[in-house]
Formats: structure tokens, C-alpha cells, sequence
């Protein structure tokens, strides 16, 4: 009777042990998406677009939770504190994984350390926007006006340390003037009140204006992008503009918190990337302005390293500072 009994607790515990790992194969619950900034703008764009067909693929919900803040700070230091699991990571842009370091004092995160990097999603050129009523129709106009009135023509941005920030700080010094730096809490309110006419001046995502510049509500002068761009290709680049080194790409890029399990860490940027790469998807994003990506980790990674060196010497050369 006991070697009975022995026999089948062995039996038990063996078929137990021999479905568990199937029971709770990742995911089996909600997994949250962090977008650190307000909804609306193109990093909450791509997040939600993106994390719609992960969640086909894989099988659970993706709930986006929009958390505010410090450029991304606050929003990235909640990722890097949460469990590492792959039931939380974040969708976030330019300015969280590579100029904060360089312009906030204690920033409790380091974007090449605190995380496991997923991919680069999209990238966008910025595009030279001001309201309709201004009195500019290409850079030349700007440029000439903004010399005759110094510090008089406000550049709205998504928040100090954004690409649009960056961007328009680049192209003073570039162009030797001098304009008044207005941030936002995000690119919708910024755009907002560009539309109304509150703000002069701003270079936004392309992907997050083109319907505005479509519709009339705001002037496009230029893009920061190599070459011309399909959705507007009557406007100029910068380059084109006279500025043959002025290059500038906004993106948004996938990570998680440092210490993904292998096996969760390879199914979470399968499905982002197989999201980002499926067709609907991608025309979609290319419809909005925005180019797909979709990079490994690794690639990721060089890349990240390559932008955190470039913003650093732009933001130390113009004297930026988080104002």
C-alpha cells in the first residue's frame, strides 16, 4: 500500500511538474506599456499603434498607461524600478534614452544600464512649422525676420531636452539667431497652442503635424530629414535650405526593465518587431510620416550609443540647459 501511495505522489507531482511551464507560458495576464509622456503626441501615436498588434500576437491585452513627466523621467525610472518579468515596459523617445542624461541633475536612471533594450521602432524627421499667419514662407523669411526682431519669435517644443528642442536650438546656432524657447508638458499641447496661434515657430515630428499641414492649420518651411519627404514633397529640406550638415531624426524605441528571463526577453521583441513589420502596421506609420525601423537589441544598443555621444556634444557646445 505505501509503495502504492508513493508511486502515484511521484505520478503526480511529475504530470504537475510537466504541464506548470505550460500553465504560465508567458504572457498569461495584461501587460502594461509606460508612454512617459501625454497621449496625443508621436510617441503615444506609436505606442498605441504598436502595442494594438502585439497584443493580437501575443494573445493578452497591452494597457498603455500614459505617465507624464521630466521628458520621460519619471515614466522611465517606474520601468526600471518594475519587476522584471515582461509584464511591464515602456515605449519612449529620443529624449528619454538620450539627452536626459546630459540635461537633468540625478536622474535616476541610466538608459545603457537600467535596461533591456528591445527596439528602435520608428523614426521621423522633424519638420520647420510655424502658424499661418506668420510672416515666413521658407527659412531664408525666417531667418531675416527672426534678425530683425532678436528674441521675439517663440519656438513651442514638447518639453526641454526633446528632439524639437534640441532641433530649434540647433538651428539658432546654426543660423545665428536668437528666438524664445517655450516647453510644453508634450508635443499635443505644444502643437495646440502653435494651431492657435498662442506660439510662432516649432519643429514637431513630422508624423504628429502632417495632418495639421494638410488641413492648412500650420505652414511647413522645411524638414530636417536627408532628403524630401513623400507627404510633403514640396517642401525643402534643410539641407537643401542651405545647411548641408543639418540632419535630424526623431524616434521611438521599445525597453524593459534589466533582467528579462532569455526566453520572455526573445518572445517580447519578436512580438514588437513582427508588430512594427507587419504590413498594415507599417503603411500606417509610413501614411503618418514615420519610417519603420524595427532593429534587434543589439543594433539598438550601438545606435543608442552613437545618439547619447551626439547629443552630448550639441547640448555642451550650445550651453543647452533643462529650463
Amino acid at each position: 500500500m505505501l509503495k502504492f501511495s508513493l508511486s502515484l505522489a511521484v505520478a503526480v507531482v511529475t504530470a504537475l511538474g510537466a504541464t506548470a511551464p505550460q500553465a504560465f507560458a508567458y504572457p498569461d495576464k495584461p501587460i502594461t506599456m509606460i508612454v512617459p509622456v501625454p497621449p496625443g503626441g508621436a510617441t503615444d501615436l506609436t505606442a498605441r499603434l504598436m502595442g494594438e498588434r502585439m497584443s493580437t500576437i501575443l494573445g493578452q491585452p497591452i494597457v498603455i498607461e500614459n505617465r507624464p513627466g521630466a521628458t520621460g523621467a519619471i515614466g522611465a525610472t517606474l520601468v526600471k524600478q518594475a519587476a522584471p518579468n515582461g509584464y511591464t515596459f515602456m515605449v519612449a523617445a529620443i529624449g528619454t534614452y538620450s539627452v536626459n542624461p546630459f540635461l537633468q541633475k540625478n536622474l535616476q536612471y541610466d538608459p545603457t544600464k537600467d535596461f533591456d533594450l528591445i527596439t528602435v521602432a520608428v523614426r521621423t524627421p522633424n519638420v520647420l512649422i510655424v502658424h499661418p499667419s506668420f510672416p515666413a514662407n521658407n527659412v531664408d523669411e525666417l531667418i531675416a525676420y527672426m534678425k530683425k526682431n532678436p528674441k521675439k519669435v517663440s519656438f513651442a517644443s514638447s518639453g526641454s531636452g526633446t528632439s524639437d528642442h534640441l532641433t530649434a536650438a540647433l538651428f539658432m546656432q546654426k543660423t545665428k539667431t536668437e528666438g524664445v524657447h517655450v516647453p510644453y508638458k508634450g508635443g499635443a499641447p505644444a502643437v495646440a497652442d502653435l494651431t492657435g496661434g498662442h506660439v510662432n515657430a516649432s519643429f514637431q515630428n513630422l508624423g504628429a503635424v502632417i495632418g495639421h499641414i494638410k488641413a492648412g492649420r500650420l505652414k511647413a518651411l522645411a524638414v530636417s530629414s536627408d532628403k524630401r519627404v513623400s507627404q510633403l514633397p514640396d517642401t525643402p529640406t534643410l539641407i537643401e535650405s542651405g545647411y548641408p550638415d543639418f540632419t535630424v531624426y526623431s524616434w521611438q524605441a521599445a525597453a524593459a526593465p534589466k533582467g528579462l528571463p532569455k526566453d520572455v526577453r526573445a518572445k517580447l521583441s519578436k512580438a514588437a518587431i513582427d508588430a512594427l513589420n507587419h504590413e498594415p502596421v507599417r503603411a500606417r506609420f509610413n501614411e503618418l510620416g514615420f519610417e519603420v525601423v524595427a532593429n534587434n537589441a543589439d543594433e539598438f544598443a550601438k545606435f543608442l550609443n552613437s545618439e547619447l555621444a551626439r547629443w552630448k556634444e550639441v547640448i555642451e557646445t550650445g550651453k543647452i540647459t533643462a529650463n
